[in-house]
């Protein structure tokens, strides 16, 4: 599975899911950082990468777009980069067999 980590979530992040094995990219890594998300989303696409994301508009665009990216929408509120690592992390196995469904949410 490949992961593409929006811009409101630090770029370790990505970091942190290369270390541990998966393919991942924060938009930083692809000069996105200030792309429109639709530019994310299709590069995204193109990537067959799964968008994580804290923005509630991915979910949103997913919803209307069936064949749009997977999309992880982490509903942490305003937490630590710890805490929101140590989140996705545990979230990995749900992710992985929901994430053909659309949109995951993590809470």
């Amino acid at each position: 599975m490949k992961f593409l980590l929006a811009a409101e979530l630090p770029p370790r992040l990505a970091t942190a899911m290369v270390r541990k094995g998966h393919v991942a990219w924060h938009v930083t890594d692809c000069g996105m950082l200030t792309a429109k998300d639709r530019d994310i989303w299709r590069f995204a696409m193109q990537e067959g990468a799964v968008v994580v994301t804290k923005d509630g508009d991915f979910a949103a665009m997913r919803m209307h777009a069936p064949d749009g990216p997977p999309v992880v929408w982490l509903r942490l509120g305003n937490i630590a980069n710890d805490a929101t690592e140590k989140a996705l992390f545990s979230a990995l196995p749900q992710i992985a067999t929901a994430a053909g469904e659309g949109v995951v949410e993590v809470t």
